[in-house]
Formats: structure tokens, sequence, C-alpha cells
């Protein structure tokens, strides 16, 4: 008997039964079997995952095209942009701020003399009294500013010296900021004192020295109201070669 034969015979029966077709089968036709259901099962396996893989493929595809896309669309927005910034145009420090006269005629004064002394101030006595003052207003009382006599015995320097502190707080006077007949910037209407970039002490201030004040501008920058200026402030000690304070100070002149 053929096995077609065979197999259509026994049709019936395995719609009522559940068991297995290769139970059915001689041993010989048995081997027949599974080799036909093994290369059966192998070709639908290979044909899903060729789908599959093409499937895959596809969509890489697509994604590849959405990303480049993308880019494209991100590469022409800097494009764009930086075309942008190309074409403004850069604001020098005159045209940030809109001067007045007076104040236009100072800033081209003021930089054609960047780094120059353009101040000297007078010679100011520090002697133990103002000390002592300076001491009382602030409740520094250390001995190395108080106490000659301690300071003749134990400081290095043989004498009191005058708070660093008290040299910076008489930068107005040494520098004529507080003098009306002696001002630095006649035209400005008002003068602020901003604050300090940095302040540095190179040498004390002995009780009995005269110091004076030198100003020099570093930097002239239009604002609002007028102009800011950066100077350096540099305290000389009378017969001595380092100074006793040298400041970055920062005012703001109105107009």
């Amino acid at each position: 008997m053929k096995v077609v034969d065979f197999i259509k015979q026994r049709r019936e029966e395995f719609s009522r039964h559940s068991f297995d077709l290769k139970e059915l089968l001689s041993p010989s036709l048995r081997e027949h079997w599974l080799d036909f259901v093994t290369k059966t099962n192998k070709s639908k396996i290979v044909q899903l995952a060729g789908s599959h893989a093409t499937a895959s493929n596809d969509d890489a595809v697509v994604q590849t095209s959405e990303t480049t896309s993308h880019l494209a669309a991100i590469n022409k927005e800097k494009q764009v942009n930086t075309a942008e910034i190309q074409n403004t145009p850069v604001q020098t420090p005159a045209a940030v701020a809109a001067m007045k006269p007076e104040a236009e005629v100072l800033y081209q004064e003021l930089t054609d003399t960047l780094g120059q002394i353009i101040h000297t101030g007078d010679w100011l006595l520090v002697d133990q009294g103002r000390i002592n003052q300076f001491a009382d207003v602030t409740e520094d009382h250390q001995w190395i500013h108080t106490d000659p006599n301690r300071a003749a015995e134990e400081s290095p320097f043989k004498t009191t010296v005058a708070h660093g502190f008290l040299t910076l707080s008489l930068l107005s006077v040494l520098t004529d900021s507080v003098d009306p007949s002696k001002q630095k910037f006649p035209t400005a209407k008002m003068t602020v004192n901003m604050g300090f970039n940095k302040i540095r002490f190179p040498y004390p201030v002995k009780s009995g020295n005269r110091i004076r004040a030198t100003t020099s501008i570093l930097a002239v920058t239009p604002v609002k109201r007028g102009l800011e200026i950066v100077q350096e402030l540099r305290v000389e000690i009378e017969g001595v070669r380092r100074p006793g304070c040298v400041a970055e100070s920062v005012i703001q002149l109105h107009f």
C-alpha cells in the first residue's frame, strides 16, 4: 500500500482521535515522515526569518531616512543662526549707552590716558593720635597699633603701625575726592563708590609716616547714567620703596 493511500484511509480516524500520526506508522515510514516534517519546518522557519529581516531592513531604512532628514533640518537651522550672528553688528562700548556730551568728552580723555598716572595727592601725616582715633571707632585696639612701648620691644617694626583699613579709609582724602576745589572729574554731577576688585597691603604704614596716593585709570566703560571707571590707587610711603596699599577701585560718574 502506498503512503498516500494509507494516509487517506486513516483520515477519519485522525479526526476522531488526537493521537500522533507517527504512532500509526511502521518504523520505516516513520523515519520518512519525520524527515519530511523536519524539512518542512526548516523551510517555514527560513521564510519567516527572511520576512522578518526584510521588515527590519525596511524599518532601518525608514529610521535612517528620518534621522538624515532630522539632521539636515538641524544643520539648516544652525546655518541660519550662524548667518544671523554674522550679520548682527558688533556694538562698541560707546554704542551701548547714549552718552551726554560731557560724558563723551571725558570718556575720550580717560581712554587716551589708560595706564598713566592722572593724579598724585598731597602728603598726609599718619601719627599715633590718628591711629588711636581709628582704633576707638572700629574697636580694634590691638597692641601693635595702640601700645608704642610694647611695640618698641616686641614688634619687628619697633613701633606701632596703622591699621590696614585706616590706610584704606584715607583713600578719599588722599585722592582729593572730598575736596570740591580739587575734583578729578569736575564735569560729573555725582561720583558713586561701587567698591573694590582687589586690595593689598604690601608694607605697613608706621606711626609718624607720611603717605600719599597716585591714581591711574585701568578701564572706562559707558553705562546707563554715565561712565564706570576702574582705577588703581597706590599709597606711597615717604622714604619707603614698597607701597602701603594697592587697591583696584570701581566708581561710577553720573552726568
